[in-house]
């Protein structure tokens, strides 16, 4: 079963650094049922979109605002991420969105130094109040384009955001000057691993060399206290309905439907107007 909530320790790890890694947050048979839904759904592999690099790769993603009843919505609703995540932010957490990031073995973009609260300013949010989750689906290794983050870079505010290929990445010149003074980490990761991280948090990664996928599954949650005072591209405030661990495996491996098109679809629209926003 999962792993459950973080502890108090945990919490100021990752205030510290901006990031914490944990280990085995998922059983193998957890995690199992979670990648073999996720490569074998139609649905979402035809709702994908693709982001180029502006190094002539693409990195395709399936993004939806909304928890469903399906396997990814049951990961999204349980107690051991959303407990940890209002353990992060001291407070009740909501959905923001979630999203599968299917880099692909051979042909898998890279993504371009970001924080995620770049992005996400532009959608009323006043607070970078907002934390996300990384699930390894695949095992990442720096070979395949592993998740890398500036160790203690959520600390430094927001830095303003231009537009590389099709996504919006960091001021490079600046992000140049940081990685001088800070610490890159390489967050190697084996199936059912997790890594919290802070909306400030700078992270990237690179195209994938090899020959196999690097798919994780992302879940970010917003503060209650931090509201957005306008509607944007994700939800405000949404009560979130959490559900034990113990949901995931009697889930199964329930995929996207067609009851579902309407999420999928909503949440590709958005995916590109956010884009649009940074342009």
């Amino acid at each position: 079963m999962a792993k459950g909530v973080i502890s108090q320790d945990e919490v100021f790890q990752y205030h510290e650094d901006g990031f914490l890694p944990v280990r085995g947050m998922f059983s193998a048979e957890e995690i199992g049922l979670l990648g073999r839904a996720a490569h074998e759904d139609r649905m979402m592999d035809q709702q994908s979109v693709g982001r180029a690099d502006g190094e002539g790769g693409t990195v395709r993603l399936s993004l939806w605002n909304h928890p469903t009843d399906t396997i990814y919505g049951t990961f999204a609703r349980c107690e051991s991420i959303v407990g940890s995540a209002e353990k992060l932010l001291d407070d009740e957490v909501y959905h923001y969105h979630s999203k599968m990031i299917m880099k692909d073995a051979k042909i898998g973009g890279a993504w371009a130094w970001h924080q995620d609260y770049g992005y996400w300013y532009q959608n009323g949010v006043l607070y970078p109040d907002l934390t996300s989750i990384f699930i390894a689906v695949d095992r990442a290794t720096k070979e395949n384009g592993c998740l890398q983050v500036i160790q203690g870079s959520h600390k430094l505010g927001r830095i303003e955001h231009q537009l590389t290929g099709d996504q919006a990445g960091a001021d490079q010149s600046r992000v140049d000057e940081i990685l001088k003074r800070l610490e890159l980490v390489y967050v190697e990761m084996e199936p059912g691993d997790a890594v919290f991280f802070h909306a400030n948090t700078l992270h990237r990664s690179d195209r994938n060399h090899s020959e196999n996928p690097r798919w994780s599954m992302i879940c970010c949650y917003n503060a209650k206290h931090n509201d957005p005072y306008a509607e944007g591209q994700h939800p405000r405030y949404t009560k979130l309905t959490k559900v034990p661990d113990t949901e995931i495996l009697k889930a199964g491996r329930k995929r996207f439907s067609e009851v579902d098109l309407d999420v999928l679809q909503e949440g590709k629209r958005n995916d590109g107007a956010e884009r649009l926003a940074k342009a």
